[in-house]
């Protein structure tokens, strides 16, 4: 058989580099591609048409992973997807699920979990940890309503990105360059966040995205 055809999509070289050394040694598996930012990846899609391609949810270009994630469902919808990040899986993992991808493994877990996951999601299941599926099962058994009013469930894929970026301290003009939107869209979504939180000041965010990125260990 035809190892199956792998595209790394990744903004940091050297994680591309050892996910590549570490899919060398699989028979089954090889590398057909790599793409730092969505629009090589989509480019990377088209012309080496994988069979599956391993997503970071943070990209360079101003596109979350989840945003890709959901292009490729659109353009390329028999093709599978495995969210591979560093973010927190309780956070991230549904949120991927929902934009289209098959499976979401944190880059902490090591070599070994991202073979089982690579393998599991071309099998044609669905990966994650076993705490995850669990709660995957609960929020499923409750017709997908949010368990609480937290920002990871009452906030948008985007906004959330943009909390996350307040809590790291980003300036406005600094949240519009890295999200690749304008100023003006950045206090669009402050202001939702604010109604969607019960906030009323933009220090008020920023108090708020801190604590919630400390209380998880995502470095502020």
């Amino acid at each position: 058989m035809e190892p199956a055809r792998i595209l790394i999509i990744d903004d940091h070289p050297l994680v591309r580099s050892g996910i590549c050394s570490l899919l060398e040694l699989e028979s089954d598996l090889e590398v057909c591609g790599e793409a730092e930012d969505p629009s090589t990846a989509l480019e990377a899609i088209d012309q080496h048409r994988p069979d599956l391609a391993l997503v970071d949810i943070s990209l360079k270009g101003g596109t979350s992973g989840l945003e890709l994630l959901k292009s490729i469902r659109q353009t390329h919808p028999q093709m599978k997807t495995l969210a591979v990040s560093m973010h927190d899986e309780e956070t991230y993992a549904l949120r991927a699920l929902k934009a289209g991808a098959q499976g979401y493994v944190m880059k902490q877990e090591g070599t070994e979990k991202i073979r089982e996951a690579i393998r599991c999601v071309l099998d044609g299941h669905t990966y994650l940890s076993p705490s995850m599926t669990q709660t995957a099962v609960e929020h499923l058994g409750s017709g997908g309503a949010p368990r609480d009013d937290s920002p990871s469930t009452v906030l948008s894929d985007r906004e959330l990105e943009l909390f996350e970026l307040t809590g790291q301290g980003k300036e406005i003009a600094d949240i519009a360059r890295i999200m690749n939107i304008s100023p003006r869209t950045v206090e669009v979504h402050r202001s939702h966040i604010k109604k969607k939180l019960g906030l009323k000041t933009s220090t008020e965010i920023f108090q708020c995205a801190y604590e919630w990125l400390r209380e998880r260990g995502m470095k502020p």
